[in-house]
């Protein structure tokens, strides 16, 4: 077949990067809006449930609609979304803002991730499912240490630290809608489609492959749950400082040390990005938590980068695993699926950690957290080496 230009599957990679830093931005800012309107630890974990409820609530309704009536315009409408939201929070002044302004941006983000996803699949210029497997993974990994990182040094150094973050999400969105504006559009509309709800669904030839993805898939965005909850502030008490960047820094090192592992496992097989990632995340876990444990800055750092590392690898070969098989008219429904499975494994952690909060203290909910994920990522690290092994031959 004849290759596709590149443009319009760069486009939607730089998009989908851009769009999904929403999901850490407002990670810094947590601490400043409890001091400034007073709010209980438990109400920043509610805001942060409302994201991941919203994310759900788009992806079980309508996680499937682009296959029925195109990526685009799912695509801009879930872009003008996220411009309205960053409208929310400056325009915030009390905790009820947060609640619509982060419940608006879960549910564009939902919007966003399933057309999304599934135009890089479209896109690609060689019509590798794996390879946009491989960057859409690259881009989620990259979106949550920029939202974080340039987040946190905004927050600390740059003037108007509630708002300005904000502004420069909003110019990225804006930029976002005119690009995606031009790329053409990949679906023939259906006869008689139209924006009624469309459920995810995955079909019977790939229950097999997607339960797999989701169970690595679950072991890698549990930890990304924990770890962007918890991790922040367990990085300023264990440091012993209050500067606000640091805990955006953590952010962004463990999604680098994803990014990175996503670019080393690349040209391995599913399998070992699969099984590598699975057990290194396993054995990042355990490091951490006996440097939370004895209070060692130097045992927690180098946990989290393996932690980083071992997320990425997982989280790639789940991706990479199912995207090489979706067809074209369940690519949306499926990965809408996909990521229903990722977001509740992101958030559960992270609001059963915030109620968990309020009884124990920070650094022990962190210690079995920790251990609870590295459990899971044991168990995925298994049952991948076993599975995959007849199914990849370059395994």
């Amino acid at each position: 077949m004849q290759a596709r230009p590149g443009w319009p599957f760069a486009t939607v990679a730089i998009t989908l990067l851009f769009a999904l830093s929403a999901s850490t931005m407002p990670t810094p800012l947590y601490g400043l809006w409890q001091e400034r309107w007073g709010f209980s630890p438990l109400s920043l974990t509610e805001v942060y449930a409302v994201y991941a409820i919203g994310v759900l609530v788009a992806l079980v309704l309508a996680g499937g609609l682009s296959d029925a009536i195109g990526r685009r315009p799912v695509i801009l409408a879930a872009l003008v979304g996220l411009l309205a939201a960053s409208g929310l929070f400056l325009l915030a002044d009390g905790l009820a803002w947060l609640y619509a302004a982060r419940g608006l941006q879960g549910l564009a983000t939902g919007l966003f991730m399933s057309a999304g996803s599934a135009a890089l699949i479209d896109l690609h210029p060689r019509r590798d499912g794996a390879q946009a497997g491989f960057v859409n993974g690259l881009c989620g990994a990259g979106a949550l240490g920029l939202g974080g990182g340039l987040s946190g040094l905004l927050v600390q150094y740059a003037p108007d630290p509630r708002q300005l973050i904000f502004f420069v999400f909003a110019a990225m969105m804006l930029g976002s809608i005119v690009a995606i504006w031009r790329i053409p559009e990949t679906v023939e509309r259906l006869p008689g489609a139209s924006f009624m709800p469309k459920q995810p669904h995955v079909p019977r030839v790939l229950v097999r492959t997607f339960a797999l993805a989701s169970l690595a898939v679950a072991a890698s965005w549990s930890v990304g749950g924990l770890y962007f909850s918890l991790g922040p502030a367990l990085v300023r008490g264990l440091l012993d400082i209050d500067n606000r960047a640091a805990g955006g820094l953590f952010v962004l090192g463990l999604c680098a040390a994803g990014f990175l592992a996503q670019v080393a496992l690349h040209h391995r097989s599913t399998r070992t990005a699969v099984v590598g990632g699975a057990a290194t995340l396993t054995i990042g876990s355990v490091v951490s938590a006996i440097g939370v444990h004895t209070e060692g800055v130097a045992p927690f750092l180098i946990g989290s980068v393996l932690v980083g590392f071992g997320f990425g690898g997982a989280f790639m070969g789940a991706l990479r695993s199912l995207a090489a098989e979706l067809q074209p008219g369940h690519r949306a429904s499926v990965m809408s699926a996909f990521f229903v499975v990722a977001y509740g494994a992101i958030s559960l952690p992270a609001v059963a950690a915030g109620i968990a909060v309020q009884h124990v203290a920070l650094d022990t909910v962190a210690i079995w957290f920790g251990l609870a994920v590295g459990a899971v990522a044991a168990v995925v690290a298994v049952v991948g080496w076993f599975e995959l092994a007849p199914t990849d031959p370059a395994a």
